[in-house]
């Protein structure tokens, strides 16, 4: 029976969670509009929810490391779970005393308590399984994260969205209060079922201290990290005001919000795809499978929609680019990332030079090439760490925190006249040529 097998269940269970923190960061794409019209805020103020959001991050990687090694990665789970429950509460009195920082806080303690869990995460679903799989496991549980993603903004969009002039931080409650009760349930779950106690492979020969510079895969594999983070919350959270405000294409709030679906929806497909490409499973006719179910899928909610099914044409044009970027990437992890980061560069280039159905379709188009990016830094980062793979994971998640600095960045460019909302997309696009960069050279160990 190979590891994968014995530890399926276990497998699956974690799954959950990265949905979980999925959904909850895909909803700040769209609090960020909303709350930026209910305190009437600049660009770079809405931005301080990323900020703050992904600031804790960087605070609390290297302590959530501590703690997952004291007390073990199930204890852990549990831990940030309920951090997490807590701090969604925290909204419902934000939304009464209607102070945008008790926001920014409640926002800060729920991403203390996502870091928790993606430090336990991440490195146990590499080792729950064979190591030359690591790859397909971590885009596997990075598909159904990107499910929360595409689900929230949907939801978002539906429960606190609205096209009236006068805009209340009242709609947030529910949702918020929903999600609190959904983290205590899993909390308790997680308490009571019982996980696979699955070690680090460790040098027993010789006990040696950690230093990052032995490794420069690691660290410029974290730089890696801080770049596609920012550069991807730095494109989601500027669509709804991007497709709103840009004369060019001028969607209203709501219409604008379910287009983020689409953004996230794309990292979705992509994932799985990868989850197949770096399987060492790679049929083409499956592979071909899943863009062909999105695009049925897509067509049957806007057909249910009542909307045109031409509506997706674009969509529909950048899974198929998707789908030949992984056939020329031939299931190389760096390869791949190295295309991928390539294609975003154009895609940034070309939605900032045009205007319409092509300005839409090409940024959105972005979340598709995402896709593979994490898991493969990742997993090209912390290989041959072994018992240092804790240490790595925890300098990896930290770097998450280039979520908070490129969006606020891009939310100062944004304001300046000269630029705006439109070319402020240069800065992501200068990221992603240093993925370009990682997935060719800076990969080596």
């Amino acid at each position: 029976m190979t590891n994968t097998t014995r530890f399926g269940g276990a497998l699956y269970m974690l799954i959950m969670l990265f949905f979980m923190w999925g959904f909850l960061t895909s909803m700040n794409d769209i609090l960020v509009p909303h709350l930026k019209s209910a305190f009437t805020l600049k660009n770079w103020q809405a931005q301080l929810i990323q900020f703050f959001f992904f600031l804790a991050y960087f605070v609390m990687s290297i302590p959530s490391g501590i703690l997952i090694r004291r007390l073990g990665y199930q204890k852990g789970i549990v831990a940030g779970l309920t951090l997490m429950g807590l701090a969604c509460l925290l909204f419902i009195p934000a939304s009464y005393i209607q102070v945008y920082g008790l926001f920014l806080v409640a926002l800060f303690l729920l991403a203390c308590g996502i870091t928790i869990l993606q430090v336990a995460a991440n490195p146990y679903v590499a080792i729950l399984g064979e190591p030359e799989t690591a790859a397909s496991r971590l885009n596997l549980a990075q598909g159904f994260n990107s499910l929360g993603h595409t689900i929230a903004p949907l939801i978002g969009a539906w429960l606190i969205l609205q096209n009236t002039e006068e805009v209340t931080v009242s709609t947030i409650r529910l949702p918020y209060a929903f999600v609190a009760v959904s983290l205590f349930v899993l909390a308790v779950f997680f308490s009571f079922i019982t996980l696979p106690d699955v070690q680090e492979q460790e040098d027993t020969t010789q006990k040696r201290s950690f230093s990052l510079w032995d490794y420069p895969h690691l660290y410029l594999g974290a730089v890696a990290i801080f770049c596609y983070v920012g550069a991807e919350i730095a494109v989601g959270s500027f669509l709804v005001e991007y497709f709103r405000s840009d004369p060019g294409i001028g969607l209203d709030t709501k219409t604008a919000g379910t287009y983020v679906a689409y953004y996230w929806g794309g990292a979705m497909v992509g994932r799985f795809l990868g989850a197949i490409s770096l399987s060492g499973n790679k049929s083409l006719v499956k592979m071909a499978g899943i863009p062909l179910l999105a695009i049925v899928v897509v067509k049957i909610v806007l057909w249910l929609n009542g909307q045109p099914l031409s509506t997706s044409l674009g969509f529909d044009l950048m899974l198929v680019v998707n789908f030949l970027a992984f056939y020329f990437g031939k299931s190389v992890s760096n390869r791949q990332l190295a295309l991928f980061a390539g294609v975003n560069v154009v895609l940034l280039l070309t939605t900032m030079f045009s205007s319409g159905q092509v300005a839409i379709w090409s940024v959105i188009g972005i979340g598709l090439f995402n896709s593979i990016m994490w898991s493969n830094i990742f997993t090209l980062a912390i290989d041959k760490l072994g018992e240092f793979a804790s240490h790595g994971s925890s300098i990896l998640v930290m770097m998450i925190v280039g979520g908070a600095i490129l969006p606020l960045l891009q939310g100062i460019l944004s304001d300046i006249p000269a630029i705006g909302i439109k070319y402020c997309f240069v800065l992501p696009a200068i990221a992603y040529l240093y993925l370009v960069y990682y997935g060719t050279r800076g990969y080596k160990q």
